[in-house]
């Protein structure tokens, strides 16, 4: 059955047309149309820009970042998982809730703090809602926590959401920590995904 499952999904991923038009344009993930989509409505890059991104690996966020900038943007990627190294990014790998791994990204940060901060992290998928929906709301609460010690006054956030239990909470939460939050889902999330976006503008200390 689950290997019949991981068929089906290789299958999928072969017919993707953001997975065929990612391995074109030389994108290291299909992940990288969500974070254009989400750029081109809110215009959320801007040269020499601090940027943090969670759950980076394999890369493809901090990628368009850095491409999108010419070059000239600094950004710190933070992944349990290995990352190829990308020219203008700082890898840091690890668990961000880890001390040590919170430490190394201010310290990458320097003095200045981030103008944006980016989590795409999902948590590894049981199938069961009951179980997947409290992973993945713990893992953006993580993230916004991250977001609040490192985040400059009118900084940015964009966290990945899986629509159900918790979520209008959070974005309530939300809405009191920046002065402008909006939902959306890029085209390039799959149709029959929960998967949305929260954008969140203008943090305010």
């Amino acid at each position: 059955m689950a290997r019949g499952g991981k068929t089906n999904w290789r299958e999928r991923q072969e017919r993707d047309p953001y997975v065929q038009r990612a391995r074109a344009a030389g994108w290291r993930s299909r992940a990288v149309f969500k974070l254009e989509e989400i750029d081109q409505k809110h215009h959320l890059l801007r040269p020499d820009m601090h940027c943090v991104d969670l759950g980076a690996a394999p890369g493809g966020w901090s990628q368009y970042v850095i491409d999108k900038l010419k070059g000239r943007a600094r950004v710190v990627a933070v992944d349990l998982l290995p990352m190829d190294t990308i020219p203008g990014v700082e890898f840091i790998q690890g668990d961000f809730t880890a001390d040590t791994v919170l430490k190394a990204v201010l310290a990458a940060l320097g003095e200045r703090k981030a103008d944006l901060v980016m989590s795409d992290m999902a948590p590894n998928i049981s199938g069961t809602k009951s179980v997947d929906q409290p992973r993945s709301m713990y893992l953006a609460e993580l993230a916004l926590d991250l977001a609040a010690q490192t985040l400059s006054r009118r900084g940015d956030f964009v966290c990945k959401l899986f629509q159900g239990q918790g979520t209008d909470a959070f974005i309530a939460d939300a809405r009191t920590r920046f002065g402008q939050v909006k939902v959306m889902k890029p085209k390039a999330s799959r149709a029959g995904s929960s998967e949305v976006y929260l954008v969140a503008r203008n943090y305010q200390l």
